[in-house]
């Protein structure tokens, strides 16, 4: 029985390829033409009427006005509100889909609309065509786009950008514990760690710090092919080193 399993999977999986590429092409083509873009994450769960929906809103049609697309996870909630701001204003509204188990409906406000399986393939989509990320108040998935965010520039994996975390009375008290717990306590992370992000309660500020991150893109959109500098790779990132094997140190025997 086990072994007619490890057959089927391994039939079924190297034709997983293909829609995992299909994917890939289709965002690519969709996405490639976007001009300077911003992914906006948050909760599903946030309510129309309520603060922060409003205050994604606005911003999604302040980033409009200022010629940025915005692009989000395509369903209800903070998502909705930002692709609804975008779309109010004329701008481009992307809503990065992904099938689950339950039933999701996308949000009638994205006019761009990509569907995806799988959510590696969907993560590049954020990260290669976003000048910044803004993060509302939300939950795991909120925090596994900001974290990865974190992680991707703390390795150096991209070049810098902006994380604006909307709602200081939201972050504080996870940026505390950054603070306390994994640098002081544990020294874990490095106290210019805790400088990669910023807080905010004010829309016109997180528009300001996005329009410097458009300048800085551009600067190095035109550096891309000097020699030395760091050569970008096909999914955004920056192209890396392969680790080198580390010298055992010669064991001391007794005797």
């Amino acid at each position: 029985m086990q072994t007619d399993q490890t057959s089927q999977t391994f039939q079924e999986d190297p034709w997983r390829i293909f829609r995992i590429m299909s994917e890939f092409v289709e965002g690519f083509e969709l996405m490639s033409t976007l001009g300077p873009a911003v992914s906006v994450f948050g909760s599903s769960r946030t309510l129309p009427g309520s603060r922060y929906y409003k205050m994604a809103r606005k911003l999604g049609a302040m980033l409009a006005e200022k010629g940025f697309a915005v692009i989000t996870g395509g369903g209800p909630g903070i998502m909705e509100a930002a692709n609804r701001g975008a779309d109010g204003a004329g701008g481009k509204s992307v809503g990065l889909n992904i099938a689950l188990p339950h039933e999701q409906l996308a949000n009638p406000y994205a006019n761009i609309q990509v569907d995806f399986h799988y959510f590696f393939a969907r993560k590049v989509m954020f990260v290669k065509y976003a000048c910044a990320f803004v993060c509302f108040p939300g939950g795991f998935g909120t925090m596994d786009e900001f974290f990865e965010s974190m992680t991707l520039i703390q390795t150096r994996k991209v070049e810098p950008f902006p994380v604006v975390l909307i709602g200081k009375s939201f972050w504080a008290k996870l940026a505390g514990w950054m603070d306390h717990v994994m640098l002081r306590r544990h020294k874990n992370i490095s106290p210019e760690d805790l400088r990669m992000f910023h807080m905010t309660d004010s829309l016109p500020e997180a528009l300001g710090i996005i329009e410097e991150a458009r300048t800085l893109e551009e600067r190095r959109r035109a550096q891309a092919h000097v020699p030395g500098h760091r050569r970008p790779s096909g999914e955004g990132t920056v192209v890396g080193m392969v680790p080198r094997p580390r010298r055992r140190r010669p064991s001391r025997r007794r005797g």
